[in-house]
């Protein structure tokens, strides 16, 4: 089974962003806001995710982050999004994000699971630095690491 580990950085808050995948141990795929403009590290957590996701292309994997707020939308809250055609009290905020993403989790054989940022566990580092490399280079649509060594 593929373990990914997945963060996203932006800097201020909001500001210039960037996200990055780590596969299997190995620093994979880093990349940020698709339009290039200012983001949030929110976003940033969720497009992390959206982009492990596409790469596992349906196969069974593991998904580690430390943004509870993406697993809780994924697995909680967006099922009574759905359920109520997309609408809550007070709007939903990146939609843009939400729908694609639950629409790839729900057909995926993912399991999502938490864990503490920042605590030293080193693949949630290595995401968190190569997240941040992603933020200072600017970078906008996913791009393999192997190709930027």
């Amino acid at each position: 089974m593929t373990e990914y580990f997945t963060d996203g950085s932006a800097s201020p808050n909001p500001g210039p962003g960037g996200f990055a995948v780590i596969k299997n141990g190995q620093a994979y795929l880093i990349g940020g806001e698709p339009s290039g403009a200012e983001t949030t590290n929110i976003r940033m957590e969720g497009l992390a995710i959206m982009t492990a996701l596409t790469d596992a292309s349906g196969a069974e994997c593991e998904i580690k982050t430390d943004s509870e707020f993406w697993i809780k939308v994924l697995t909680e809250w967006a099922v009574v999004w759905e359920t109520n055609d997309w609408h809550k009290k007070g709007g939903i905020k990146n939609l843009d994000i939400v729908q694609p993403l639950y629409k790839l989790y729900k057909v995926s054989r993912a399991k999502l699971t938490w864990t503490r940022g920042h605590v030293g566990t080193e693949l949630n580092e290595l995401a968190d630095q190569w997240a941040n490399k992603a933020r200072k280079l600017h970078v906008t649509q996913p791009k393999l690491v192997s190709k930027m060594l």
